[in-house]
């Protein structure tokens, strides 16, 4: 798994970027299991609070524009956009704080025909205020929920400050070790005394960390913002390639029962990262067992 940094020319705003460094689909052995002794019971807790979406970087290979139609046609609702992608369409430039007035006005009128909205978008790496303010800027112009990012640690007061002054929270993410965020306890660590920062729970990067991924949600319980849907082929392998969600190690009834539990209110997004140019059928697969698991819980 690789930590990526790209600058782009709107600015000097990095990313971080979730991609396996594998693009194996293949299943893995039914010995390897991350699945959990849980106490949450399906009969507590609600799932109302929880909408389906698709992290775009699922769909990197195509232009937002591309992207898009595929979310539409998987009858998904719901994205997380990623800076850098190549809008297309006819519009110029890439999604991020520099696209022009006239763009955003064009970019907003595509998402209203089909009926999607941006939830959220990241992961981003800001490197002082500005590029932060430019960011909320652009979230609050698209109505976004949280910004996925991984701040440096030196901006957590600064950052939480202007979380709450845009009304937007800021959601940590967690890429493999040696990532500074590889943990819930460092999650933990910047939400303290910070109450507009909590977590993006990447359920396959803790599995990749070694880390069960419902004793992480527990720790985190009342500040997970969002949460990324990916399995992976072998637990406690920073490197394990990615896989469709449900045909890998990962224990995902016991991971939506917690939810549950906590009334998680936010957004799940499917962030597969694996067969890349024809993975639409992959991400209709995901919605629908996505949408079988819940039905059962209510």
């Amino acid at each position: 798994m690789k930590l990526i940094a790209c600058i782009f020319a709107a600015g000097s705003l990095a990313f971080a970027a979730c991609n396996s460094s594998s693009s194996s689909t293949t299943n893995s052995d039914s010995s390897a299991t991350t699945a959990t002794d849980t106490t949450a019971s399906a009969s507590a807790g609600s799932t109302a609070g929880f909408k389906l979406g698709v992290q775009m970087w699922t769909f990197r290979m195509f232009t937002f524009t591309e992207a898009l139609d595929k979310v539409d046609s998987a009858g998904i609702k719901n994205i997380e956009a990623f800076w850098g992608q190549r809008l297309g369409g006819g519009l110029p430039g890439e999604f991020g704080a520099g696209m022009s007035a006239d763009t955003k006005t064009k970019l907003k009128k595509m998402l209203q025909s089909k009926g999607i909205q941006i939830v959220a978008m990241g992961v981003i790496v800001p490197q002082n205020k500005a590029e932060w303010v430019k960011a909320f800027d652009l979230a609050k112009e698209f109505g976004l929920s949280y910004i996925t990012a991984e701040p440096i640690k030196t901006q957590w007061d600064m950052v939480d400050s202007l979380a709450g002054a845009y009304g937007i929270k800021v959601a940590i993410h967690d890429h493999p070790k040696p990532n500074v965020y590889w943990s819930p306890d460092s999650v933990l660590a910047a939400i303290q005394n910070h109450p507009n920062i909590g977590s993006c729970a990447d359920v396959g990067h803790w599995s990749r960390n070694g880390l069960n991924p419902v004793d992480c949600l527990k720790k985190l319980e009342g500040h997970v913002f969002g949460v990324h849907l990916k399995d992976i082929v072998k637990f406690d392998d920073t490197q394990a390639a990615d896989t469709i969600v449900s045909k890998g190690v990962i224990d995902f009834p016991a991971i939506f029962a917690e939810l549950k539990r906590q009334n998680f209110n936010g957004m799940l997004s499917i962030e597969h990262e694996s067969n890349w140019y024809h993975s639409l059928p992959d991400v209709i697969f995901t919605k629908n067992y996505y949408d079988q698991q819940i039905a059962a819980l209510k």
